[in-house]
């Protein structure tokens, strides 16, 4: 079976992390009154899984015209408060009928795409991660997008964000072949802003597939925008104070969020060890918080010793006669 999605991440665009009934009522009035949501070890709130309905073409490197007709699932995911993600994934499969049927066939089976014309799933798989598309090519960026921007646009967000961030994306693909002795996965930085996933995991279990790949985009945009903002920070000939004023709401606001497969069924944790050795996430990520904490200590240092030097010395009473 292949699945398929795509996760759009980003800073949520509000000046402090919103408390958990407040990312709760932001979720449930802007996406879906019906809410999940988890404090530990981090919170986490989620809407449910909406169908979105589609009938179009499938994407394919090969040009190949499939037709897909079934539902996405789509959701809205906010991460302490802090970091917003849109996620949207389905499953293909060949149809059994050549003629399209009553859209209640299809909604009986969220998340469920049915292949009308021959289906070469490697076709489609090189289809997705490549966004080879034409206009009737079924396009996930336009859901999540959407799904972020609903949020986004909420008035119970106040739009002063502490930091300016850029969105994330991340395609992925997944074989699910309970046939496989363990999961495997291969991680590509496509472009600044996009990023893909080949997955091929033992379990029949879509959702744990989702759940590994959101934890994915998350870090993925923390450790992107942590080195962004350090870099750009670094980069210019700017005194050392106006360096941590840039750093500093990374320290308040993001270094926190670091916690890899949180979320992550253990079924698939193997995936998230195998990024951890090579290309070590979890290395670039420990020197990264460790150049900023250097910055601020540096700073702390000058601003005592700035204050010892200006310090008036107390006068030497003259020995007693």
């Amino acid at each position: 079976m292949l699945a398929f999605g795509e996760v759009q991440t980003g800073l949520l665009q509000n000046s402090a992390a919103l408390s958990r009934r407040g990312t709760e009522q932001l979720v449930a009035t802007a996406v879906d009154e019906r809410i999940q949501t988890v404090e530990r070890p981090i919170g986490r709130t989620c809407s449910q899984d909406q169908q979105e309905g589609v009938d179009c073409l499938l994407p394919a490197v090969s040009g190949r015209h499939t037709r897909g007709i079934g539902t996405v699932l789509a959701r809205v995911v906010v991460v302490g408060g802090h970091v917003i993600q849109g996620s949207a994934y389905a499953q293909v499969a060949p149809a059994r009928n050549t003629v399209r049927l009553p859209w209640s066939h299809y909604l009986a089976s969220p998340g469920q795409l049915e292949a009308i014309g021959k289906l070469d799933s490697k076709d489609v798989a090189l289809g997705v991660l490549s966004g080879a598309r034409t206009a009737k090519t079924l396009e996930l960026s336009a859901i999540t997008t959407r799904m972020v921007d609903t949020v986004q646009r909420s008035r119970l967000v106040d739009h002063a964000p502490p930091l300016r961030t850029s969105r994330l994306r991340l395609r992925w693909t997944a074989v699910l072949d309970k046939s496989l002795s363990e999961p495997d996965g291969v991680f590509t930085l496509v472009s600044d802003e996009l990023r893909t996933m080949e997955l091929r995991v033992p379990t029949a279990d879509l959702t744990a597939v989702v759940a590994l790949c959101e934890d994915l985009a998350l870090h993925d945009w923390l450790l992107t925008t942590v080195l962004s903002v350090l870099d750009a920070t670094l980069a210019h000939d700017r005194s050392r104070t106006d360096r941590v004023s840039r750093l500093q709401p990374l320290l308040e606001h993001l270094l926190h969020l670091w916690m890899p497969a949180a979320h992550v069924p253990e079924q698939l944790l193997p995936v998230w060890e195998a990024l951890d050795q090579r290309p070590g996430f979890t290395r670039q990520w420990e020197a990264a918080v460790a150049r900023i904490r250097d910055q601020i200590t540096v700073e702390t240092l000058d601003l005592l010793q700035a204050a010892d030097g200006r310090r008036p010395t107390r006068p030497v009473s003259p020995p007693a006669r």
